[in-house]
């Protein structure tokens, strides 16, 4: 039965060659980023009211002038293919079905056009400004002609973490060791589910950019890495800001002064994000920014928040400091190794009950009641 994130966490680590499971759920060097982000909400206590009439919730927020029905969204992962077969395009259906964003990477495995001919009305789409500005213009025009509404730039990768679990699974970097075929081959169920139907999975959206016999595999993650650039600055992002015609979101930002940087910049919205600790070890929780923050950028701005959310009572405890959603990544894919689109699904309506049980146990009717007089620090 599965009851929560970790529940399919679990099974993903059974139904998954280790190699696969490591990189979704491993972080950089000693994880104490990822550790830290989920000590965090044992910081604060919960405070209820009571003899409050709670009997009908809402638990539905309005975005950019659309409304969805959770106040979280789906972050944007890469390489999803490594999960199952068309992995992106079943995230992007059960968000969807559930009426909450999907934020797609640019290294997802499925292209904008795979997911766009899907016509949906949450389609968001995450962008690495890339060294060849050229290739960078061309996915911009390729988002917006695929109908997404909000482009989330992430400003927080323009060096791969070291993520020493993913290290201990390749001989050399990009290709795996002979231990890790050999682990495959211990997991056949799921060599018939993701590399029977597809093939070494890519990314699709570098397939134009890419020489034929480069476009899966070693190629591919080759031509990205080469492409992350350490140049991105601000000036790159007015420059994006210039080009793209909709909602624009920065992601990554962690201080105050950055956050003024990028209001000044033209920024519809942000998101408080150490990459799931995946980036930089020891970087505080986001969630520990989320005051100080929100008093620097004011009531206006969207302000959004990742990295270690597992429960509904996260997300509350998040709203309750000063951030209007919450975008999640892990529980989902535990859940779409494990079931697919269904799972996905699933692991959308626990979060959304959780979130709801816990607005009627705090005496809260919507979202804008949720606040930080219910918090005590612990």
């Amino acid at each position: 039965m599965n009851l929560n994130s970790e529940d399919y966490r679990r099974k993903a680590r059974w139904i998954l060659p280790k190699f696969a499971f490591d990189y979704v759920d491993g972080g950089a060097e000693t994880e104490s980023a990822m550790a830290s982000n989920r000590n965090v909400f044992s910081k604060w206590g919960f405070i209820p009211s009571v003899l409050v009439d709670c009997d009908k919730r809402d638990t539905s927020v309005t975005w950019f002038d659309q409304t969805f029905s959770a106040p979280f969204a789906v972050a944007p992962t890469g390489y999803n293919g490594m999960l199952c077969n068309k992995a992106d395009e079943h995230l992007a259906l059960a968000a969807a079905s559930k009426n909450i964003p999907y934020i797609q990477s640019t290294v997802s495995t499925s292209s904008i056009e795979d997911i766009g001919q899907h016509k949906l009305s949450n389609h968001w789409f995450q962008l690495y400004v890339l060294r060849d500005r050229k290739v960078t213009e061309n996915l911009l025009d390729r988002a917006r002609a695929q109908g997404c509404s909000t482009l989330v730039v992430s400003a927080d990768a323009v060096y791969f973490g070291n993520r020493e679990r993913d290290k201990r699974h390749y001989a050399k970097p990009f290709q795996l060791s002979l231990k890790s075929y050999f682990n495959i081959a211990m997991h056949p169920w799921w060599v018939s589910k993701v590399i029977v139907p597809q093939g070494v999975p890519g990314f699709g959206n570098l397939v134009p950019y890419l020489p034929k016999e480069y476009q899966k595999g070693v190629g591919a993650a080759a031509y990205f890495a080469e492409q992350m650039d350490p140049t991105l600055d601000w000036e790159t992002l007015k420059w994006v800001r210039e080009l793209w015609p909709g909602k624009l979101v920065v992601k990554g930002i962690m201080n105050r002064a950055d956050a003024k940087r990028a209001v000044e910049t033209g920024c519809d919205g942000i998101v408080l994000s150490n990459h799931g600790g995946r980036q930089l070890d020891y970087t505080v929780s986001p969630v520990d920014m989320l005051a100080d923050i929100r008093d620097e950028v004011g009531n206006d701005m969207l302000l959004w928040v990742d990295s270690g959310f597992r429960r509904g009572t996260d997300i509350v405890k998040a709203i309750a400091l000063g951030a209007n959603g919450v975008l999640i990544g892990r529980p989902f894919l535990y859940a779409l190794a494990v079931e697919r689109q269904q799972g996905a699904e699933k692991m959308m309506t626990l979060l959304q009950q959780e979130v709801d049980r816990t607005m009627a146990q705090l005496g809260c009717k919507t979202i804008s009641d949720i606040h930080s007089s219910l918090l005590h620090k612990m």
